[in-house]
């Protein structure tokens, strides 16, 4: 059984009232966009991506480089949009069953998808919801005059996206149904036989105004971990110098097993740190010899991958190189550039400083260099 995720982005955000559009607004350096697609990669039954996106967003889109997803140019519509993708993919092979969700929903748990892939197995659709629990009351209108009555909440719920469909069948309601469309496609099923309403989740709800993107910001403050790198490398002749995978010109280079660059050393220490994973003598010891003289930079990808497939994204690194030699203001650009090509994260999620010893001690006399780091890192399930 293969799904493709219809992500839905191609809505003009007139509520959220911000020069960005909704989708593309960060937390950890990740859009909303992106946090959808990074959890569904997760799952290996989600073959295909697929994004709607509003044509006025179209530079945007672009800006994320997003590998391996389909972009798909909205209608005016929820439902002409979700219909645009519906149409496209009817024509792929492969693809039997679909996912079709809303961008501004970014917070559902793995586990809620994990649980819609696996029910999709033997139902037509699968749909989250939520029970109605604050009081419902309704306004009637007469021509003498308006009035409220209660409604019974027994009967009512709210559903939620990721929602789950076989795509022919799908794909001919938009085309047959489309003008009964209230919503959300499960609005199409005037027969339910077989559809699937599992309960959703209170945390997955949809960003709609400023103040819901504070909320969920504040979710994820309080997934928030902070890891702290620290190494030190004497300083010796024909050796290279390696300062955050870049090659510095210098008579003197680190000694160390692999190429002793005591910047990505202590960024990859703190990475651990924060995700509680260890140290980097634990996953790369210096007793193997695949690890010698290996760069620095290939160790920092491989503690990379880890934590994203355990869901971890970093935040933000803050960095002091402490030498005497070389001057780390020549370089401090370059250093960030490339740790933020590595790290695939913006160059404004670093701070690099340069410190002395003003002379005192071992890095003082030019013959060792240190680096400490902080890194805070937010957790995506």
């Amino acid at each position: 059984m293969s799904f493709c995720l219809i992500i839905l982005a191609g809505g003009n955000s007139h509520r959220f009232k911000s020069n960005i559009s909704k989708p593309y607004q960060k937390i950890a350096g990740k859009s909303l966009i992106e946090i959808n697609v990074i959890k569904a990669r997760k799952f290996r039954k989600i073959k295909k991506i697929i994004l709607v996106y509003n044509k006025k967003d179209l530079k945007q889109v672009k800006s994320l480089n997003l590998e391996n997803v389909k972009l798909i140019a909205g209608g005016d519509s929820r439902q002409q949009s979700t219909f645009n993708a519906l149409k496209f993919l009817k024509n792929q092979k492969g693809t039997t069953k679909v996912l079709i969700h809303d961008a501004a929903r970014p917070n559902f748990s793995t586990k809620l998808l994990d649980s819609i892939l696996r029910k999709m197995n033997n139902s037509r659709a699968v749909i989250p919801k939520i029970k109605v629990q604050d009081a419902i009351k309704q306004i009637i209108e007469t021509s003498k005059e308006e009035y409220i009555i209660g409604k019974e909440r027994k009967n009512l719920f709210l559903t939620q996206t990721p929602q789950a469909f076989n795509l022919k069948e799908v794909y001919n309601l938009h085309k047959t149904n489309f003008s009964k469309y209230k919503d959300d496609d499960i609005s199409l099923y005037m027969d339910l036989n077989n559809v699937r309403f599992i309960e959703g989740e209170k945390n997955n709800f949809k960003i709609t105004d400023l103040s819901d993107f504070e909320n969920l910001k504040n979710i994820y403050k309080s997934k928030q971990s902070v890891g702290i790198g620290f190494d030190v490398h004497r300083l010796v002749p024909k050796r290279k110098l390696y300062l955050a995978g870049l090659k510095i010109k210098s008579k003197l280079g680190t000694l160390g097993h692999s190429d002793g660059d005591p910047v990505l050393h202590s960024i990859t220490d703190a990475i651990l740190g924060a995700c509680k994973m260890g140290d980097i003598g634990q996953i790369f010891s210096d007793k193997s010899k695949k690890f010698k003289n290996i760069r620095s930079t290939i160790l920092l990808k491989k503690v990379l991958d880890q934590i994203r497939f355990k869901g971890y994204f970093i935040n933000n690194i803050d960095i002091n190189i402490i030498t005497q030699k070389p001057k780390i203001n020549n370089f401090k650009d370059k250093i960030i550039n490339n740790i933020a090509k590595i790290c695939e994260i913006s160059k404004n999620q670093i701070n690099v400083k340069g410190k002395t010893t003003e002379k005192l001690g071992i890095i003082g006399k030019e013959k060792a260099i240190a680096c400490e780091v902080i890194c805070s890192v937010i957790k995506y399930d």
